[in-house]
């Protein structure tokens, strides 16, 4: 977690040893940085710029996207079974994970938009047209997650 701090008396700085005389400082890890010398390890962005978390893992002190890209537990779209990167958006019905684009109607491929009902049968998304034609046909038991996207 990064605080940003007034300075009250020079401390050392963790990232390049030197006396931090700036008027903020930065504490993170308990110690304390210039702004400018808390940085991810992979893209040097200045840590305290981007947010107020920061993640530590094999001596590396990283932003979350490099530590998504390097650490981060990757999966499979549940509608086209193409690995899903860890940094990547993505939309959840119940157990299932998709890209963002694939979040449609597994039947007419419509897409959702936001307070657009969706339904989960058999593990298929299914728009309200879809689901309702369906039940009127094939009589679909009511074994189903219905939820408005927010």
């Amino acid at each position: 977690m990064l605080s940003v701090q007034p300075d009250t008396k020079p401390k050392g700085c963790a990232g390049c040893n030197r006396k931090i005389k700036d008027r903020y400082l930065l504490k993170a890890l308990d110690k304390y940085w210039h702004e400018d010398c808390l940085k991810c390890a992979c893209c040097d962005c200045r840590l305290g710029e981007v947010g107020s978390t920061l993640y530590t893992k094999a001596n590396l002190i990283l932003c979350r996207r490099d530590y998504l890209r390097l650490f981060g537990v990757t999966g499979n779209c549940a509608a086209c079974s193409k690995l899903i990167p860890a940094f990547e958006m993505v939309m959840r019905a119940k157990d299932n994970v998709y890209h963002l684009d694939c979040f449609a109607c597994q039947l007419c491929n419509q897409r959702f938009c936001v307070g657009d009902k969706f339904f989960l049968k058999n593990n298929m998304i299914l728009c309200q047209t879809d689901y309702e034609e369906g039940l009127m046909k094939e009589g679909y038991a009511p074994q189903l997650i219905i939820r408005r996207l927010q």
